[in-house]
């Protein structure tokens, strides 16, 4: 399903332009979202919660789409403006070209090429 990973493609560079009324209309109106900090919020609460300004980034650079039929895995690494990275990966599923809910895992942070602990 190539439009699966076409639409992966357009969140991101939406997200690094703040557009977002690109990523409102692709997230389906039961969108959920769950990472080590939200539980399946809601779209309204995902977007209160982790939508921010993308002055921060320098770039996205995706490494890895996998589509498996309304299913797909992105890893990607993100590089701050400021030295900081980290690797993320992203679990996709869709309802037809609509995003239903996205799960994200969170990779090691790096500054300046230095692993950096968390705090935990």
């Amino acid at each position: 399903m190539a439009a699966s990973a076409e639409i992966i493609r357009g969140i991101f560079a939406a997200y690094l332009a703040n557009d977002r009324k690109r990523v409102e209309n692709v997230l389906a109106d039961d969108f959920r979202f769950t990472s080590p900090y939200d539980d399946r919020i809601d779209k309204p609460t995902y977007f209160d919660r982790c939508w921010k300004g993308s002055d921060w980034i320098e770039r996205h650079e995706l490494e890895k789409i996998v589509v498996d039929g309304n299913e797909a895995f992105v890893t990607y690494k993100c590089i701050a403006k400021g030295g900081k990275s980290f690797r993320n990966t992203e679990f996709f599923v869709f309802a037809g070209d609509k995003v239903r809910s996205i799960d994200v895992y969170f990779g090691a942070s790096y500054q300046d090429g230095v692993f950096v602990k968390q705090a935990g």
